[in-house]
Order: C-alpha cells, then structure tokens, then sequence
C-alpha cells in the first residue's frame, strides 16, 4: 500500500520546524521547488503551495531570480 503523500501544510509545517531547529538559519537559501518535491515526494505545485504558505505566514522571503530565503530578524 503506497503512503499517503504529504499536504502542503504539513510540508510547510515540516520546513517551519526545520527553520525552528535551526536546520534552515535566517537568511539561508530553501531548496528549490523541484528539490522539494522531490524531498517530499510531492508534485511540484505542492511544494510551491507550501512555500507560498510559509511567504503568507511571514516565515520566508522571496528574492525574484535568486529563491526563497528564510527571513531575518532584520527582515521582520
């Protein structure tokens, strides 16, 4: 029987307590979309759901052509 695939709040609140542990440290690159789909084993818009969660939430910033970086206490 295949596992059930993750949602993308349950991606999200993987990635927020990695942030949490310090795995993921202010101002540190996420992996990109396709890195965590395949991380999660999600489709891609999944993973980009996830990220616009965590965007909404004020939990990281996007950086047009450059990615998603976990924000700073300077960027809150």
């Amino acid at each position: 029987m295949p596992a059930i695939p993750l949602s993308y709040a349950d991606i999200a609140a993987d990635i927020t307590a990695r942030i949490k542990s310090g795995e993921y440290e202010p101002g540190t690159k996420l992996p990109s979309y396709t890195q965590l789909a395949d991380l999660y084993s999600v489709s891609f818009s999944t993973a980009a759901r996830a990220v616009a969660l965590l965007r909404d939430r004020g939990v990281v910033v996007g950086a047009p052509g450059r990615g998603v970086f976990v924000k700073g206490l300077d960027q809150q």
